[in-house]
């Protein structure tokens, strides 16, 4: 998800591309998991996933999370993604916006992932994430790139396994909770895209 302050929450967890295996991963048990085009079906649970990561403290500088209309109005189409569980049930999901109308960005985009808290440590972030990658590649979009707080390791390991480089800290860059917050500037440069 871009949200506009273009921030990451995540699970950190490792996994494969498409459909991964889970392992006990708590309340959401075990099993495959499956990603799918984010629905406006999925919007409660989307919306209440985000609220999850909002109220975590470490993945946004949001304090609430947007209406439907706000949150679909904001994101590509093209590249809004649900990880399921075999019930249905989503377990995270990973969107992206354009950080610009010029058309000097057009193959810029600014992404988000978010996982529910009961199903981190499965790989649920790095599948969506690999899988938004896919999708980007694929319609030619060279960089993706997000904002994420320094204190959130785990959505800064998940980055680096899947191809992000730190490009740098812009530091106090923002007030969170009555405290300046710095983020750390993540991309990740398509290797299809000359």
């Amino acid at each position: 998800m871009t949200s506009s302050d273009g921030m990451t929450g995540s699970d950190g967890a490792g996994g494969e591309e498409g459909v991964g295996r889970g392992g006990s991963g708590g309340a959401a048990g075990a099993g495959a998991v499956r990603i799918a085009p984010l629905l406006p079906a999925h919007a409660e649970q989307v919306l209440e996933i985000y609220r999850l990561g909002i109220e975590g403290g470490d993945a946004t500088f949001e304090a609430n999370p947007p209406t439907w209309e706000a949150f679909d109005s904001g994101r590509a189409p093209g590249h809004r993604l649900v990880a399921l569980d075999e019930g249905g049930r989503v377990l995270g999901w990973a969107a992206v916006g354009p950080v610009s109308d010029r058309c000097a960005y057009a193959g810029v985009v600014e992404h988000s992932v978010y996982v529910r808290p009961d199903a981190r440590g499965r790989g649920v972030g790095l599948t969506l994430l690999r899988s938004l990658l896919a999708s980007t590649d694929a319609a030619g979009i060279w960089t993706v790139q997000s904002g994420i707080f320094p204190e959130n390791t785990a959505s800064l390991a998940l980055h680096a396994r899947a191809g992000f480089r730190v490009v740098g800290t812009r530091e106090r860059l923002g007030r969170h909770r009555g405290v300046w917050r710095d983020v750390v500037l993540v991309e990740r440069r398509s290797p299809s895209v000359d």
